[in-house]
């Protein structure tokens, strides 16, 4: 039973609205037809309902109002950057008529890469996990007014981040295919 005032668990309208679409897009080229649509692990975050998506096309992390008091309202396609402990991730507003005003940040766009469901819930819940690290935050640079030109170019540092091993974070953002990996 939810609090006077406060919305309850968007999880069922979501997996209805995104279902009906998933019907019509069935056959797409970009549609992974191993995944079905699912709200994953939908809890209270600050105010809002926070969890992923995972549809045949896309896993998202998906904000819907909990505390309407709470909610910042977007036009669709408006940015909105929210902080958590592994770093600031932009949300993209949007609208549906079942579910009203929800925002999207993309983890997976297309999902044709997930051999089955399973394997995609996995990553949803594994990326929720580590929104939540610090450990995935990105180090902050911090200029110590040396001037000494010693610090590489972005051509370097491009390299270096390619030659990393791979984190959660790096996971969570989409950078786990290496260059040589791509299809």
């Amino acid at each position: 039973m939810s609090e006077p005032g406060l919305l309850p668990d968007p999880s069922g309208r979501i997996e209805n609205a995104f279902g009906a679409t998933a019907q019509r897009m069935q056959g797409l080229g970009f549609v992974n037809p191993a995944l079905r649509v699912e709200a994953v692990d939908f809890a209270a975050w600050e105010g809002h309902w926070l969890g992923v998506l995972v549809t045949p096309w896309s896993i998202n992390l998906m904000l819907l109002p909990h505390d309407p008091a709470r909610w910042q309202r977007l036009r669709a396609g408006e940015r909105q950057r929210y902080t958590f402990p592994a770093g600031a991730y932009d949300f993209i507003g949007a609208a549906d008529e079942t579910l009203g005003e929800y925002q999207m940040c993309s983890l997976f766009s297309p999902a044709l890469d997930f051999a089955d469901h399973g394997s995609a819930r996995l990553v949803a819940q594994l990326a929720l996990q580590a929104l939540f690290d610090p450990a995935h935050a990105e180090p902050v640079a911090v200029a110590d007014g040396s001037g000494d030109g010693d610090a590489p170019g972005p051509l370097a540092r491009l390299q270096q981040q390619v030659d990393a091993p791979l984190s959660k974070r790096d996971f969570l953002r989409g950078r786990f295919l290496r260059s040589g990996e791509r299809r």
